[in-house]
């Protein structure tokens, strides 16, 4: 017979049993409200993984008395909802809620996800969504405008010690592992707690007495929690460039490590500080966009790992920079007046004259080549005369 992992072995209840997220659980805490009332409402849990998305579903479905029905999204499709829906009617006749759980609910398309609307609406089914990405963009406007969006933060690695030790109490094996070790794991879980609690199981079965060296073997290296394509790449990068911005050297390092620790294209981040070179630091320092073109070149031709010298060289140099938004702000007031005034005449003096007929109606009268030149009439058409760009 196959053994339960502790992570599915570990899985509360109840809610008086789930550590973390106490935002939501707290006396006043939406999720305490809806258990308490017995009134379960569709939603959408968004948080990392393993920070209790399925568990919470779970409770909440027990505490209410609905039944409840556990769906992948990489796994199912129309068909398999419209077979829900068929049974939620029935628990519908019998007077029984019917609460669809649907995790990574992000990987339905749209179509599928319209499938869910006019059920969640009468009232058929409670819908929860699961997803580790930022539904804002992966879940279509009308489910959302139907459902709460909760947020689920990362667990603390006091929580997860919590959690560890728990387990430890539980499988009664307190004695088998050190203090360090147990930090070890729970620094290691990224808040996390199945990742946690599969490191422990692992590590418990490979020594008598688990150690950091046993943890360390057992867990290999962590993978980071980045998706190239998911929120974290876009948190990790708006990260890297407000540090910049703001002129923290070592925040700015810290998130450059992280992009190249977790395998992010250099090519895409030196994009990135080039556009930061102009956008950012521009007439206050006009090497920086050379010096930005040259880390993008530079990493074009070197490749990784070198390259992330070069990175880390120029992210260093434009942090430190003096910055200045004069051109880019400039270029969006100039941008609203282009779109304000789209027709407006060009002065006729700054207009090439080409034939006698255009020299004879004032076609580049009065203009002179010459560097510096001022025309006594501006340069401006004359309806935006009075307008400051620059």
């Amino acid at each position: 017979m196959q053994r339960v992992p502790l992570a599915e072995r570990m899985r509360p209840t109840k809610l008086n049993g789930v550590i973390g997220q106490t935002h939501l659980l707290g006396d006043n805490g939406i999720l305490r409200q809806i258990v308490d009332r017995k009134e379960p409402v569709s939603l959408i849990l968004w948080g990392p993984p393993g920070s209790g998305k399925t568990t919470l579903a779970r409770i909440i479905a027990n505490e209410v008395n609905a039944e409840f029905i556990e769906i992948s999204a990489v796994t199912s499709g129309k068909k398999d909802v419209t077979k829900i829906i068929e049974h939620a009617r029935q628990n519908w006749n019998l007077n029984l809620r019917t609460i669809l759980f649907v995790d990574e609910i992000h990987r339905f398309n749209k179509a599928q996800q319209d499938a869910f609307l006019p059920h969640v609406e009468s009232g058929l089914i409670t819908l929860i969504g699961a997803t580790t990405e930022n539904p804002s963009f992966e879940v279509i406007t009308p489910l959302l405008s139907r459902t709460r969006v909760l947020v689920l933060q990362p667990l603390s690695k006091p929580e997860i010690i919590t959690i560890i030790k728990k387990a430890l109490k539980t499988e009664k094996k307190t004695k088998r592992i050190t203090t360090k070790a147990i930090d070890y794991i729970a620094e290691l879980s990224g808040g996390d707690s199945r990742v946690a609690l599969s490191n422990l199981e692992l590590s418990l079965s490979m020594a008598e007495k688990v150690t950091p060296e046993v943890v360390k073997t057992a867990a290999q290296k962590r993978i980071p929690g980045y998706d190239k394509k998911g929120d974290m790449h876009y948190g990790v990068i708006s990260a890297f460039i407000k540090s910049m911005r703001g002129g923290d050297i070592s925040a700015a390092l810290y998130y450059l490590a992280r992009m190249i620790d977790a395998g992010e294209d250099p090519k895409f981040i030196a994009r990135r500080m080039v556009i930061f070179a102009s956008e950012d630091i521009n007439l206050a320092g006009n090497g920086a966009l050379g010096l930005a073109l040259n880390a993008f070149m530079a990493v074009e031709r070197i490749g990784m790992p070198e390259s992330a010298i070069i990175l880390s060289h120029v992210v260093t140099a434009l942090t430190k920079s003096e910055k200045s938004r004069v051109t880019y702000d400039a270029m969006i007031r100039a941008t609203e007046l282009a779109k304000k005034y789209p027709d407006a005449p060009v002065p006729l003096h700054l207009r090439n004259n080409s034939t006698q007929l255009m020299t004879g109606l004032g076609y580049c009268k009065d203009y002179e080549w010459k560097a510096g030149f001022e025309h006594s009439k501006g340069f401006l058409p004359e309806e935006l005369q009075d307008k400051k760009i620059i």
